[in-house]
């Protein structure tokens, strides 16, 4: 198993992760995790842990991997946008066919506020857009 494992493990974190060069070259065969650095995918930076220098190929990897975790974010932002407006047309069904008077009276202030919201939002950025 050891063999198949990475040189680099990225726990992440909430704008980044910290990371880590995994060995197994040693008397014990344990996996270890010697610390190499934290990173943050929002401004790019990348700090060594300690007095470490990473090399080319640290940063390299380091790198590779912040690119493909922003597509992922991306990504996964983008479907919960797509799940937002599927949740929307649930909750039009729910209001139409399902919801008591006392279920409506107790969530729409709060619907109708973020709907407007949104709608404020969404018709300035596509003003910005055209404009």
């Amino acid at each position: 198993m050891s063999s198949d494992l990475p040189e680099y493990y990225f726990r992440v974190r909430e704008n980044g992760a910290l990371v880590f060069r995994l060995d197994t070259e040693n008397r014990q065969r344990r996996i270890e995790m010697e610390p190499i650095a934290v990173v943050n995918i929002r401004n790019g930076e990348i700090k060594p842990q300690g007095d470490r220098a990473l090399s080319a190929g640290d940063i390299a990897e380091i790198e590779g991997w912040m690119d493909g975790r922003r597509a992922l974010v991306a990504a996964r932002d983008m479907d919960d946008i797509h799940r937002a407006i599927d949740h929307m047309n649930l909750t039009a069904q729910w209001a139409q066919s399902k919801a008591t008077a006392e279920q409506l009276e107790e969530v729409t202030d709060a619907l109708l506020l973020a709907m407007h919201d949104l709608r404020t939002v969404l018709v300035r950025k596509k003003a910005d857009r055209l404009g």
